[in-house]
């Protein structure tokens, strides 16, 4: 319980901050975070307090990424959807705007995920045609077909949401999960359309 509470208060945090980066904050962006951190009705204002003063706060967001980073260094896969989340919540308002992009890449740095990492979490979007496929399945372009399917395969296994449910994923993230799953193998596929496999 307390590390679920410390949990929440952290990504409540880093959403606010998230939605605050570009200096405003969007009513797309609270609806985004809303939407991705299912909040009890009984819960709700104190949700809103917690989001506001963080929001506030003139305190960067390292500590509370340091924290999160901390409760589930053995498990990189929340991480990833966190990270995932807080860039859906920096789409929300249609654009990435560059000082967005800086905050994802430090949260991304304090969490350990590498460049290829990075890039395909950040670049998954609403619209799947919209992305670098090869940047979703975090490959480079001259990858061998027998390690594309490799690492297609390690993806599936590593983001199947049974497997992060059971490694301790918290619910709030089971959800997007799924959509990142549905893109990894939306990417696969044009990929392997492009090569005739």
């Amino acid at each position: 319980t307390t590390k679920s509470v410390a949990f929440t208060i952290a990504t409540i945090a880093l959403g606010a901050k998230m939605a605050k980066a570009d200096g405003v904050v969007t009513r797309d962006e609270v609806d985004a975070f809303k939407q991705f951190f299912k909040v009890p009705p009984e819960e709700t204002k104190n949700v809103a307090r917690v989001f506001d003063q963080a929001r506030k706060d003139h305190r960067g967001h390292e500590a509370y990424a340091r924290q999160i980073s901390g409760m589930f260094a053995n498990n990189p896969a929340v991480l990833e959807e966190l990270l995932y989340c807080l860039t859906r919540i920096a789409r929300a308002d249609g654009v990435m705007h560059p000082e967005e992009a800086n905050y994802l890449r430090s949260v991304a740095d304090i969490f350990g995920l590498d460049r290829h990492v990075f890039e395909r979490i950040t670049e998954i979007t609403e619209k799947a045609g919209d992305s670098d496929p090869y940047k979703v399945l975090g490959i480079e372009r001259d990858i061998t077909d027998g390690d594309l399917k490799a690492a297609y395969r390690s993806l599936v296994r590593e983001n199947h949401p049974d497997k992060l449910i059971a490694d301790g994923m918290p619910e709030e993230l089971v959800e997007l999960a799924n959509e990142k799953l549905a893109a990894i193998n939306d990417a696969y596929d044009k990929v392997s359309a492009s090569r005739g496999l």
